[in-house]
């Protein structure tokens, strides 16, 4: 073989490479209260996704909402051809409490059951705690509950339940130990999954971009959302302050703590082209004063402010 012969074979190698190479284009949105003026705002600034928030109490309620109010919801998505990866619910699933359980319960079958009239594939949520329990029988009260009263509904209505690592609530879905022994728990299920958001990663002094390349497989959609650690306030105070001082502010994606470039890597080596909507928290554009549930306009413009930000990795 000749050098010109391997140096063709190797530029026919690289072009087949190229040409095989498909273009990493996301769905880019927000997560907000379901308004027709929330929507149209998304549609206006070019957004092609929302996360809807659906707990109780909320626009989206699915104790509340009418079959003629869901059609209502469905037409306006379909005006401004927008698209929908998820409700929005987060609760405590296993409650030591059995009459609240049980109300949570019932309300997240009923939810699973407006995602399927919407056509809405995922709810993300947290996972469930009891801390009265050992980690290991949380485990299986999670299990045993989703089992029981949420997977049927979720293969009726092809709905998939995605836990949010949000470490402040009900959750034990909040760092790799816990995703470990919950997907060890439900074994192959097709109804469990994340909805990753790195900014609660930092939280936890973790690295969100180590953890989303271990756990890649099961990402199904994300949160944009940073987070600021104040390392002035934190050496001073430590992460756990007697006066409850703040030492993390979360932030619009760019203005924090995130290697957005990093985490973005990840996604788009492992193929991911589900959506990835910014949920907006940050105290310097509205948040979190924002009456609703229609966007304030200081309160829209850190969707816009980000958006700038964001276009440099995400393609439109």
């Amino acid at each position: 073989m000749t050098r010109r012969t391997l140096l063709g074979g190797i530029a026919a190698t690289t072009q087949l490479q190229i040409a095989k190479a498909a273009e990493w284009k996301p769905r880019l949105g927000i997560l907000g209260p379901f308004t027709e003026a929330n929507v149209r705002f998304a549609k206006e600034e070019g957004f092609t996704n929302m996360i809807l928030g659906a707990t109780r109490g909320s626009t989206m309620d699915a104790n509340k909402i009418t079959d003629a109010q869901i059609e209502q919801v469905k037409q306006s998505l379909a005006r401004n051809q927008m698209h929908v990866s998820a409700l929005q619910a987060s609760q405590d699933h296993i409650s030591a409490d059995p009459d609240k359980r049980k109300q949570d319960n019932d309300y997240f079958v009923k939810l699973i059951e407006l995602a399927g009239k919407l056509g809405i594939p995922y709810i993300g949520t947290a996972s469930g705690k009891n801390v009265a329990k050992p980690f290991e029988q949380q485990v299986d009260d999670i299990v045993r509950v989703y089992t029981e009263r949420y997977f049927p509904a979720c293969q009726a209505n092809k709905v998939r339940i995605l836990w949010e690592p949000y470490p402040g609530g009900a959750n034990i879905a909040i760092n790799p130990f816990g995703f470990e022994a919950l997907f060890k728990g439900f074994g192959d299920s097709p109804h469990v999954g994340l909805q990753y958001d790195p900014s609660h990663l930092v939280w936890q002094m973790m690295d969100p971009v180590q953890t989303a390349r271990e756990f890649v497989d099961k990402i199904y959609d994300v949160h944009l959302k940073d987070m600021e650690v104040r390392w002035d306030v934190l050496r001073r105070v430590g992460i756990n302050p007697l006066n409850k001082t703040q030492w993390w502010v979360y932030r619009l994606p760019g203005l924090g703590s995130v290697d957005w470039p990093a985490f973005f890597t990840v996604l788009q080596r492992a193929g991911y082209q589900g959506a990835m909507s910014m949920e907006h928290e940050d105290p310097l554009y509205g948040s979190p004063n924002r009456p609703g549930p229609d966007f304030t306009p200081d309160y829209a413009m850190g969707f816009k402010m980000a958006h700038r930000y964001l276009r440099q990795y995400v393609p439109e």
